[in-house]
């Protein structure tokens, strides 16, 4: 039989208890455990699956084949770096980590130990998304609106790592080619960071983007259009639907309109990342998002970050 990948997860609060129940669900995984600053909501959660609140990731790491790390950004690195250069495999939250230098790091502890390193860029594996990628060949203007309603919670990182850095990856990975120039704005609302953003981005391609994220809306909207020479593809991540319309035409050569809804095969994108990455342990394969792809978001986030924070150029009174 096979032995049962043994898998832990750092930091059960909003999103880890998640990672936790769905660990607990796959075939072939045993949650060996879970550990949180918070004692008693590490207990809560351990309790509830049937597995052990560990007081740190040292008391499981010697007999794990890998962990998930869904703690605050700023301790993604004091977490996950251990536990690669150990030889056991991670995945982090998004963002990959608070800096590029310390995105660095874990790439290259993952390369020199061989420890697989995935990033949770969950809507990769939103099936609205693969369905529409099929549909997508050269996209030539892309528009994504992400709102939500405010919550306490990634109070540490402000809208665009917390919320346009799911649409900015997505984006990396439709429109093969690298970011040119950035025109950004961002208000902080309700925090003391930016609620609520927009960036303008042209990639060496010439595909224009322009991005919208709020966390302080009254609605939640998750939407993302494409438009390429001859067809137009939308997505729904939260409803996970997809429409697609192209330019055919008749036997007299007539131009014609042509499209509708596609199928999606729904499932629960968290779910299928976590498949992945356990897949990707056990067969040495790549995971769909690497530590690269995680890295490469980043740097576009702070380019975003660094634009909404230049002082605006005054004119002439």
């Amino acid at each position: 039989m096979t032995k049962p990948f043994r898998a832990a997860v750092v930091g059960v609060g909003h999103l880890g208890r998640h990672h936790a129940r769905l660990l607990a669900r796959l075939p072939d995984v045993e949650l060996a455990g879970v550990v949180d600053s918070d004692a008693r909501r590490a207990a809560a959660v351990a309790a509830e699956l049937g597995t052990r609140a560990a007081a740190g990731i040292e008391e499981l790491a010697a007999d794990l084949d890998g962990v998930t790390v869904a703690v605050p950004t700023a301790a993604h690195a004091d977490v996950a770096l251990p536990l690669l250069r150990a030889g056991v495999a991670v995945l982090v939250e998004k963002p990959i980590t608070a800096s590029v230098a310390q995105a660095d790091a874990l790439v290259e502890a993952a390369a020199a130990s061989g420890a697989t390193l995935a990033v949770g860029h969950t809507e990769r594996y939103n099936p609205a998304v693969t369905t529409a990628r099929e549909l997508v060949s050269a996209p030539r203007f892309i528009e994504g609106h992400r709102l939500a309603e405010f919550a306490r919670r990634s109070l540490d990182i402000d809208v665009v790592f917390d919320l346009m850095i799911h649409d900015l990856d997505i984006v990396l990975s439709l429109v093969g080619s690298e970011p040119a120039s950035i025109e950004a704005v961002g208000v902080p609302v309700l925090t003391e960071r930016v609620d609520i953003a927009n960036a303008r981005i042209r990639f060496r391609n010439g595909c224009l983007v322009n991005l919208t994220a709020s966390r302080i809306s009254r609605d939640r909207v998750r939407k993302l259009r494409v438009f390429e020479p001859h067809a137009y593809v939308s997505l729904d991540y939260g409803a996970q639907e997809v429409e697609a319309w192209r330019v055919s035409r008749d036997g007299a050569g007539e131009p014609a309109i042509e499209g509708g809804g596609v199928p999606v095969a729904r499932a629960e994108p968290l779910a299928q990342e976590l498949a992945d990455f356990v897949r990707a342990c056990r067969t040495g394969s790549r995971p769909r998002v690497t530590g690269e792809d995680g890295r490469r978001a980043l740097v576009l986030a702070q380019r975003v970050a660094a634009a909404i924070a230049e002082e605006p150029e005054v004119g002439p009174s």
